[in-house]
Order: C-alpha cells, then structure tokens, then sequence
C-alpha cells in the first residue's frame, strides 16, 4: 500500500489501523538538540481524540502518545522519531454487519476494487483514527516552528448552514474555549444547537475549518509544480471527509475584478515589505510573500448515517444498511487539530528546503 509519506525533508509516515492493536508515526528529518514537550503532543492529542464531549463519537480513547525512537533525554537526537498511539476502545464486532456490505459515499467499495480485500472493521486505514498519528507529528513540527516564530491557528467557521457572521473579527486564542472550536461564542451555541437536532434524526453534517499560519517570511515554495499553497492544498485534501480546498479569497475572488483582487504592495517605517490586503492569502505566484497564510478547508457530512441507508452487497445485491459502531455527527469540531497539524508539517517542511538550498 502506497501513498502512507508525506513531506520532503520533514517527512512523515503513519501506520495502523482503526481496531489494531495501535496507531502511529515515524517521523524523519527532525532537527537535532530540540527539547521536545510532550505534554504539547498530548494536548493536541486531547483536542482530536473521541468520547471527549457529548456531540462526539462517544469510542472512549486516552491517545496517550508513546515515544520509543529518536528522543533521548527529552531532546531530539536527529534520527527517526518514531511515536505510536494504542487503541484501547476498539469494538470490531460493531462492524460485523458490513462485512459484506458498502457503506454509500464511504471507502469501501473503493478500497475492495483497488485490493481485492477491504479491512471492515472501522474501515482500517481509511478511517479518520489514522490522523491521530499526523496530530502526533504536527505538534513536533509546532515545536520547531515556534522556535522561529511561526504559528498556527485553525478555527470551525461553519457547520452545515450555521456560519460565523462576515466581517466579524476573531480572536483565535479563543478556539478551543468551547466544545465546538468556534472563537465566536454566539455563533458555537447554533453550530452545537444544529448538531444536536441533527443527531435526533441519525443523519449528519459537514463544516468548514479556517486556518492562519503566522509568521512565515517571503520566500518559501516553488513557482511551478511545488507551490506553497499546491502542497498545503495536497495536506488537506488527504485528510479523510476533506472535499474542498481555498486559499486567500478563494472562490468569492473569481467574481472579481484585477483592481478588487490586487495586493497593493507597501514598505513599513523599517523597510518591511508588506501589503494592504491579503486577497492572495499570503501567496503570490506559488511563493510566500510574508503576509498571513490564510485558508479554508471544506468537510463533506460524515458518510456512516445513524439510520438505515439503501446500498448493495458484495454479491451485487440490493440490501438496507443498519450500521453499527460509534460516529461523529460532524467532524469538524475534532478536525482542528488535524488541520493545524497538516498545515504545520507543511509549513515546516517548505522552510527547511528554503535552508537547505541556501549556501550560507
């Protein structure tokens, strides 16, 4: 099976399955020396993990996360920095029922035709436990950009037709105040009010995750096939229910004119380049300019529905689906960290191949 690595110099490689006995990462390319705070990967951990509130799947996981390569001392050594994550919830009998049935709209089918063999049980490598691995290595990959003054901030700006009101100015300190990941407190109190009538009729919702990356200087990313924002489009588009990706004004910009959508360039009282607006959202001609990396992240409505589902079988069968198991309504909530941690390893890596062609 392909396609488990991501990055280039900071590259990560996830394993494991939904009701394995563990989950986890090898990460390669860390700097050496760098004092790693693990409580820092257990708080991102927390803020992803199920059962951790009443409008999540309710599977009840610690995600406690175990180091056992690449860190001596507390501090990194350079070589593969390897952390897994034991599944200690996992019920695989909840899924007996679609051993031999599809699930519409969910991996499945897709993964039978491409195997000719598919892991049932919580939908093996398909299914979003996979990410706690990648919530793992961008908290390291946090660490080292926190080090250069670089963050990340991601926040839920919409779950199905509730959305954070438009110009409204946010404050990200104050995400993760609420269960929904919402820093508009107001707006939090709908999105779980939607949620949980949704939930009342076993069906669910989708969302969309706005994200900040401060701090990055100009320069990072190349202007052909590897720009910056092609890559962080490639990190969320491979995060599970992930259907859409914008950068900067995205979409809305098409509906504009050159004169609306320009970035006007200016220099501050010390000479630093910066401009009026940030329709670009931080990237011009595949290349950071040094303004706000800015960006939205569309989530489909989760696939497995808590009521039945006409599909067929594996015999090509018409049959009703009853699934079982424990599910998000909405998985936006859960999937801030997920973002965040994407969009840090993706930023990591681009700075350290900026270093790496430098000779000085």
């Amino acid at each position: 099976m392909a396609g488990n690595t991501f990055g280039t110099l900071f590259r990560i490689t996830t394993f494991g399955e939904s009701h394995g006995p563990l989950i986890g990462v090898v990460i390669d390319g860390c700097y050496s020396g760098v004092p790693l705070d693990l409580d820092l990967i257990r708080t991102q951990l927390s803020r992803r993990r199920p059962g951790q509130s009443a409008i999540t799947t309710q599977r009840m996981e610690d995600d406690e996360p175990e180091i056992v390569s690449g860190v001596i001392n507390g501090i990194t050594t350079g070589t593969p920095l390897t952390i897994i994550i034991r599944n200690k919830d996992q019920r695989p009998v909840d899924y007996d029922v679609l051993r031999d049935a599809y699930r519409p709209s969910h991996a499945d089918y897709t993964y039978e035709k491409k195997y000719c063999i598919r892991d049932h049980r919580g939908s093996g490598r398909a299914s979003a436990r996979e990410t706690a691995a990648r919530v793992a290595a961008g908290a390291v990959a946090m660490q080292m950009l926190k080090v250069v003054n670089i963050s990340v901030n991601a926040y839920v700006s919409r779950v199905g037709n509730v959305s954070i009101p438009e110009n409204t100015s946010i404050d990200t300190t104050q995400t993760y105040n609420n269960i929904l990941r919402c820093p508009h407190e107001a707006t939090a109190l709908l999105m779980q009010r939607k949620i949980e009538e949704t939930a009342q009729t076993g069906d669910t919702l989708g969302g969309i995750i706005s994200c900040i990356i401060s701090g990055v200087p100009a320069g990072l990313g190349e202007p052909v096939f590897d720009k910056f924002h092609a890559q962080l489009g490639k990190a969320m588009l491979s995060i599970n229910a992930v259907k859409g990706f914008e950068i900067g004004s995205g979409f809305f910009g098409s509906s504009q004119t050159g004169s609306q959508q320009n970035d006007v360039f200016e220099t501050d009282k010390n000479g630093k380049v910066f401009t009026t607006t940030n329709n670009s959202g931080g990237v011009q001609g595949g290349i950071t300019n040094g303004m706000d990396i800015t960006f939205n992240v569309a989530f489909k409505p989760v696939s497995t529905l808590m009521k039945s589902q006409q599909s067929i079988n594996t015999q090509k069968q018409k049959v009703i689906i009853q699934p079982g198991g424990r599910h998000d309504v909405c998985v936006v909530p859960r999937a801030t960290p997920i973002v965040e941690a994407m969009a840090a390893i993706t930023t990591l890596d681009f700075l350290m191949i900026a270093n790496a062609a430098k000779l000085h």
